[in-house]
């Protein structure tokens, strides 16, 4: 039992609140895949999943594992695995995954093994690479895939996709349309040749936002889901689903000349008072927002970090602040704070949620 008294609560009525935002966008046939890899950003794969399992139609996680977590706990929707391994193939298969087979290596190698299985239509999911340049077949090895595919009944092609690389920069507009152009011909090419219709997809969250007409069948959702849009206005109708706690464990009185943490990186002037947190680096809290880069609430005020952020705990000025330990510190539970978290810390917001350590506790509230 995690008894840690930092806890990550997970607004449940957030969750859905954007979830229905994004449904609005959408054309009623077109599906949603909920995105829930790396603990659904941060908060906790399983709780989200079991929230959102009535009311989307699909789940992706990155790795096997993540998809074995949800069965486990009795999630029944299908689960795409977006970047599964080769060694963990048949554990996909014994759990009902659904692969995305992105090279010719992965594609041979699970046909094979769905052969051995004696499978019959077992779902894959062909990626394509359109521009991103990460995984994915080229369009060009469109043949070479339909060749591999003659005469084999042991999988079925549950969807074709591919990823945009800028779906949130408009300024990369024409980038993106001969993306989805792109996408467009492989589809042509493939329909000539299956006698079926696979699930199409391309939109990530921006791609919702700002390419209606690419919605195809399905679109995923990752960030969006908890909050964040692809620009200021987007994300101000949405809400945030994740709120980062703690309490204050001991204050000490600081005297001038005294210093706090280690390093000694800060250095009282005056006196004043500390409050240390049970949070640091190992539960998520950059060591980039030490020394007054980062900040906590207490009380309905500002208590900036003094000196380095430590690996369990922090410090904060708590001079002007009228508290007492044990008292309740909100770490951040508004996009605005997260998004100046991520700001000090020379990073993006995903990095401030994903950072998030599996050891916090993680309480979802509906």
């Amino acid at each position: 039992m995690n008894n840690h008294v930092t806890v990550l609560e997970i607004d449940g009525k957030a969750l859905e609140h954007n979830l229905n935002y994004f449904k609005k966008k959408l054309l009623p046939t077109t599906k949603i895949l909920a995105v829930v890899k790396a603990f659904s950003y941060g908060s906790d794969e399983v709780q989200v999943a079991k929230f959102l399992q009535d009311k989307i139609d699909y789940f992706a996680v990155a790795y096997a594992h993540e998809g074995i977590a949800l069965r486990e706990a009795n999630i029944g929707k299908p689960i795409l695995v977006l970047h599964p391994q080769i060694v963990n193939f048949q554990s996909i298969i014994d759990n009902c995954l659904e692969p995305n087979l992105y090279s010719f290596e992965t594609f041979h190698a699970f046909l094979k093994l769905a052969k051995s299985n004696s499978l019959t239509d077992y779902p894959i999911h062909i990626k394509f690479n359109t521009g991103l340049n990460r995984l994915g077949f080229l369009p060009s090895d469109v043949s070479k895939i339909i060749d591999g595919l003659r005469e084999n009944n042991h999988v079925k092609i549950q969807s074709l996709f591919s990823h945009l690389v800028a779906s949130e920069d408009l300024n990369e507009r024409d980038f993106t349309t001969r993306q989805i152009e792109s996408f467009k011909n492989i589809v042509t090419d493939f329909d000539a040749f299956l006698k079926y219709k696979p699930l199409l997809h391309i939109c990530n969250t921006s791609g919702v936002v700002n390419y209606p007409d690419a919605q195809f069948d399905m679109v995923r959702i990752g960030i969006g889901l908890y909050g964040f849009g692809n620009d200021d206005f987007e994300t101000s109708q949405l809400k945030n689903t994740h709120n980062l706690s703690s309490i204050i464990s001991q204050i000490h009185e600081i005297d001038p000349g005294n210093s706090v943490g280690y390093n000694r990186a800060f250095i009282a002037t005056k006196k004043i008072r500390s409050a240390t947190i049970p949070i640091g680096h190992a539960d998520g809290i950059s060591r980039a927002l030490g020394n007054a880069k980062g900040f906590v609430t207490i009380n309905h005020q500002k208590a900036p970090i003094l000196g380095n952020v430590c690996m369990d705990m922090i410090m904060v000025d708590v001079t002007n602040i009228n508290c007492k330990e044990g008292d309740k510190v909100i770490i951040f539970n508004h996009q605005k704070t997260i998004q100046e978290f991520a700001d000090a810390a020379e990073t993006i917001t995903y990095e401030i949620l994903t950072g998030i350590s599996h050891r916090v506790k993680k309480v979802l509230k509906d």
